[in-house]
């Protein structure tokens, strides 16, 4: 674990990988240090934003120093199931990358065991871990313009669920009814990091 400050209000810990974010992510939600504003965690790092009237960087610094790093049961409650219509665009195109059958995509990704490691590129785009290395490709060449809310993805090492329409560049392998973001709801997200997902298909 390194820390760096990150402006006046701030520490950035860099980590070594997802699982160790995620680790850091649940201890300081279980005991969050004195001062503590908001945890931000993001594929390698844990942004850790303090108020520096309540504490000093020098003393978050060693309050995160002891804290353990690793892989914890879910904070966010039980298990979120994700049905799924696996008809995606580009299902065919996964199954002929990875030399498997349409199948086999689909079983390989229904039997993983997912966890959100953290938010990015939109809000409520959650990345997903526990991805079937079978199916880690790279990002598609040509990006769509726009990918439909409830398209669920694969890129990477990470799988994922579009929130809303926006452009993508994932794999699509098929489509949810269930709206993983809502702002009339409370909370609007269903992919905080720590949930643990699972998904079936229908």
């Amino acid at each position: 674990m390194r820390v760096h400050r990150y402006g006046t209000r701030a520490a950035l810990v860099d980590l070594p990988g997802a699982a160790e974010v995620l680790g850091l992510d649940a201890a300081l939600a279980a005991d969050p240090p004195e001062g503590v504003e908001e945890v931000v965690p993001a594929a390698r790092t844990v942004l850790v934003r303090f108020d520096p009237g309540r504490t000093t960087f020098e003393r978050l610094v060693e309050q995160l120093s002891g804290r353990p790093l690793e892989p914890s049961p879910s904070h966010h409650g039980d298990e979120l199931v994700v049905p799924v219509r696996y008809d995606g665009e580009d299902l065919a195109e996964v199954a002929s990358a990875t030399g498997l059958t349409e199948a086999e995509v689909v079983e390989r990704h229904t039997g993983a065991e997912y966890r959100v490691a953290f938010c990015g590129f939109a809000p409520g785009f959650g990345y997903l871990t526990g991805l079937d290395p079978l199916l880690h490709l790279p990002r598609r060449s040509n990006p769509r313009v726009r990918v439909p809310a409830g398209a669920v993805a694969v890129a990477g090492e990470y799988a994922a669920v579009y929130p809303h329409p926006s452009p993508g560049g994932w794999h699509l392998l098929g489509h949810t009814p269930l709206a993983v973001w809502d702002t009339e709801r409370e909370p609007p997200n269903l992919l905080a990091p720590g949930t643990t997902v699972r998904f079936t298909a229908t």
